[in-house]
Order: C-alpha cells, then structure tokens, then sequence
C-alpha cells in the first residue's frame, strides 16, 4: 500500500512539472519595456518580421526548443542567426525580465 501511494504521489508531481509553465523570479512588466525598446521593430506582437515561422508563439518555441528561460536568455544575450546578440547592451536582470515577459505573452497567445 506504501509503495502504490509513493507511485502515485511521485506521477502527480511529474504531471504537475511537466506541464507547468517555466516559474521566473524575473518583473515581465519590466520585461515589457524592455522588449518595446530593443525587440518589438522585429518581433511585435509575437511575430518575427525576418523568419515568419520562428516566431514567439509558445508553439513556435517548443518546435524549436525555445521554450525555456535558459533558452531564452542565450538568445538574447548571444544572438543567432539574424538575431543580434544584445549581452552587450542590456544587463542580466533586463534579460532576465525580457524573457519572463515573452514567456508570459507566448502562454496568452500575444493577446
């Protein structure tokens, strides 16, 4: 009986891990001025202007493994591709904000 309940208890708490959205200790009302003032000229309302189909709809980012903080974060902080890297012009906590906000508007849908 102790084990079925440890069984039982355990699959409950991966269930809620799984699909949880990512926690962050990150202000995305900060994040929301952030992503007007450095990324919105190519990614306004969720969209992306360059790659159409790698925008940041939450199923965009899972598609492409980009639906995480830490995913995010490199992103941003290193750029790829067409993306420029902005490491050097915003700090961490700014990163870390602009992320919570793209994570928070990727599970509303940009709406």
């Amino acid at each position: 009986m102790k084990k079925m309940i440890t069984i039982m208890l355990l699959g409950i708490a991966i269930f809620t891990f799984a699909f949880s959205s990512p926690a962050l200790a990150a202000d995305a009302v900060s994040g929301a001025k952030v992503f007007s003032a450095n990324c919105a000229s190519c990614h306004a309302g969720g969209k992306n202007l360059v790659q159409a189909a790698k925008n940041l709809k939450k199923d965009a980012l899972e598609k492409y493994g980009m639906y995480s903080e830490e995913a995010i974060i490199a992103q941003v902080t290193k750029g790829k591709n067409a993306m420029p890297a902005f490491g050097s012009r915003l700090k961490a906590n700014q990163i870390e904000d602009v992320t919570a906000y793209v994570l928070s508007q990727a599970d509303k849908d940009w709406k």
